[in-house]
């Protein structure tokens, strides 16, 4: 069976599009819109996962929610192993580190940002924290970044995949004007042939 992916449109589910043509493996694309007004994903997807949620995997009956977890699995599951450090090294501790950093730490100032956005006025006073975790986080992952371009190691891992949309975001929101190898970083992971076949399958993306 086909593995499926239940893919919101201008969401993370992308950069597991991207993950699975960098692997060169046969899926099935779900599409999933969001609403035109709110921006919020359709109720179907409640029937794929009880928080309505995007990525989520189907294979051979197993569903997988959580985009590290799904990495995870594809990576252990699906000859992704060359994209994953050897075990008890440095660099696999890194890869770890990343790998959870991009949802555990970066996300979080990056929704709150989303959240406030829609509150105008009433947001002030959140505002400079919410500003000074955006920069903290981004400098972060610009001071990250190894002479390779990549975080982990001298090629591609599922960490940089999983960092993907922090970057992206960073670049969307005007905020890598000042960080160049962030900026580098997503021209480079956008330039590769798998993410532009990803793009084409995925549909439109706003952050590419």
């Amino acid at each position: 069976m086909t593995l499926i992916v239940h893919h919101l449109n201008n969401s993370r589910s992308q950069r597991i599009l991207w993950l699975l043509e960098e692997l060169a493996l046969p899926y099935e694309i779900h599409h999933h819109q969001r609403d035109a007004v709110t921006n919020l994903a359709p109720p179907a997807l409640l029937d794929i996962h009880p928080l309505g949620k995007s990525p989520v995997i189907e294979d051979n009956g197993q569903i997988v929610y959580e985009s590290a977890a799904i990495v995870e699995y594809i990576c252990e599951r699906h000859g992704g192993e060359h994209l994953v450090p050897a075990r008890g090294t440095k660099d696999h501790i890194r890869y770890l580190e990343y790998l959870h950093f991009a949802e555990g730490s970066a996300m979080l100032p990056i929704l709150l940002n989303l959240y406030t956005g829609r509150l105008g006025e009433a947001a002030a006073p959140l505002r400079p924290r919410i500003d000074e975790q955006l920069e903290c986080h981004f400098r972060f992952m610009e001071n990250q970044l190894l002479p390779s371009g990549w975080f982990v190691a001298d090629k591609l891992t599922g960490a940089d995949i999983m960092l993907s949309f922090p970057a992206e975001a960073a670049v969307k929101m005007g905020l890598a004007a000042d960080k160049p190898k962030l900026t580098a970083f997503v021209a480079a992971i956008h330039a590769r042939p798998a993410f532009q076949k990803a793009l084409e399958k995925g549909g439109p993306y706003a952050y590419a």
